[in-house]
């Protein structure tokens, strides 16, 4: 069993910063691919990005490369999401996700790949 939970959502002009975690939980955490989603309203979950157990890796959707930056601290049990230059179409819940297929050598985009989820943070951008 997998517990993720995020944090680190808020109400941010645009041009702004915002840095998520997500703590999680569970023996084998630092030897999982953990991806971040996000939901505009109105619209389906999307893919933002994803880091390999090691952090070796990491992925992200064309519409956040260069502004957004995954990274994870697996003593800790965490991984981070750091989004720079926010742009109102930024808005949505952010979800952390985690596929427990171990040690994977690269990561998935499809949200069917990861089979525990967090309950997700808000992130507004003010125009």
């Amino acid at each position: 069993q997998v517990q993720l939970v995020e944090s680190g959502g808020g109400l941010v002009q645009a041009g702004g910063s915002l840095r998520l975690s997500c703590a999680g939980s569970g023996r084998a955490f630092s030897n999982y691919c953990m991806g971040w989603f996000r939901q505009a309203p109105g619209k389906e979950r999307e893919f933002v990005g994803a880091i390999t157990w090691n952090g070796g890796s990491t992925y992200y959707a064309d519409a956040v490369k260069g502004r957004f930056t995954i990274s994870r601290d697996n003593a800790k049990n965490a991984v981070y999401l750091q989004i720079n230059t926010l742009k109102p179409e930024d808005t949505a819940v952010y979800y952390c996700a985690a596929d427990t297929h171990e040690l994977l050598r690269y990561c998935s985009v499809r949200q069917y790949e990861y089979n525990y989820w967090g309950q997700g943070t808000q992130v507004t951008v003010s125009s």
